[in-house]
């Protein structure tokens, strides 16, 4: 049985967290976060506090042990955005949209155990 995690609105958007979700789809939990220690920015950490979380419910629900957990599924959706305006010359504004995700994922227990 899967056990799931969702951060919502993390503050980076999608686009940033997608490569980082890429590189831990697929691997065992604990290699995940040994991938996802040592990678530099704000995603990575997100990414990393969610697996964590996920792993934490999956022992508490499953009576499952960290290491014999896989990652089946995590995406990362658009979240709502923030628009607000910056003030530029002659009376004008632009737009700035300042962009959210939401991360989800999900683990189960290695197939064979």
């Amino acid at each position: 049985m899967a056990v799931t995690a969702v951060s919502r609105n993390t503050g980076v958007s999608a686009k940033k967290v997608k490569p980082v979700i890429d590189l831990v789809r697929g691997k065992r939990v604990e290699e995940a976060l040994q991938v996802l220690e040592f990678l530099p920015g704000l995603a990575a950490s997100r990414v990393a506090k969610v697996v964590k979380s996920a792993s934490a419910n999956a022992e508490n629900e499953l009576m499952a042990r960290p290491a014999d957990l896989t990652i089946v599924k995590i995406f990362a959706n658009e979240g709502p955005r923030t628009k607000r305006f910056r003030p530029r010359a002659r009376g004008r504004a632009n737009k700035v949209m300042r962009r959210n995700s939401h991360i989800t994922v999900v683990v189960d227990q290695q197939e064979g155990q």
